[in-house]
């Protein structure tokens, strides 16, 4: 069983032009995600999904350098994109991060896919638009599911938000998603990258815990939240778009 992690990356944020390669502490937005996600010790293979777009040949450059795999496909469905990219590599169970989370957490990945390797979900999520369901951190979001309910959205998605994004189908017709929940619900906190008050606090917390490794997780950044509360002030305005 091949379990990988799939990574949608794109220069052509609406929001925040070029996110991804945006720069913190010397190395690309991208680079830091792929680097936190390596250290999973479940993880077997990471691709970063791109597009065919000339501009995006930056983002699979930053895929060959740090040596994981890439894949490109459409930019509007990337419903497509995922499904494509999870054939060619031969993936059995999908992981799906998203290039704006430069504060992934590898321990919650592994807590995340380890649960769902015991269990019989379709989708087990840390993740989705319920906001009831939601407990962690904003840009800590985890998705696991198999190829086959994958390819079974692939091939059944008829609208177009199902197409542009990638687990609506799976939200609204599978009775098996299951919703992995911390005791304490920090789901106040946005710590992904959509705006420019999102990169300042994430530089912010980059210029306080990172010294050049990528040694600090969830409970770290939390610590120094309660150290710093006026950290959660900069981006707590910023409403989330639904990146399904």
């Amino acid at each position: 069983m091949r379990i990988a992690t799939i990574i949608q990356a794109r220069m052509g944020s609406t929001r925040l032009p070029g996110k991804v390669m945006k720069d913190i502490k010397g190395k690309p937005v991208l680079a830091h995600v792929i680097e936190r996600v390596i250290q999973s010790k479940l993880i077997e293979d990471i691709v970063v999904a791109t597009t065919i777009h000339e501009r995006d040949d930056i983002v699979k450059a930053i895929a060959i350098k740090l040596g994981v795999k890439f894949f490109r496909g459409s930019e509007d469905d990337v419903l497509s994109r995922y499904y494509c990219a999870a054939k060619e590599h031969n993936v059995d169970v999908v992981v799906r991060i998203t290039s704006d989370c430069p504060l992934i957490d590898p321990k919650v990945v592994d807590e995340i896919v380890g649960f769902y390797l015991g269990k019989q979900y379709d989708l087990v999520t840390n993740a989705g638009s319920d906001l009831t369901q939601r407990t962690y951190p904003r840009g800590l979001d985890t998705e696991v599911f198999s190829f086959m309910v994958l390819e079974e959205a692939f091939n059944n998605a008829k609208e177009k938000y199902q197409r542009e994004h990638v687990t609506p189908y799976i939200y609204e017709t599978s009775k098996k998603v299951y919703w992995y929940r911390k005791d304490i619900d920090y789901s106040r906190y946005r710590w992904t990258l959509d705006t420019a008050e999102d990169f300042e606090l994430i530089k912010r917390i980059y210029n306080r815990l990172y010294q050049g490794c990528h040694d600090f997780y969830l409970d770290d950044i939390l610590d120094l939240f309660r150290q710093k509360p006026s950290l959660f002030m900069i981006n707590a305005h910023i409403k989330q778009r639904d990146k399904g």
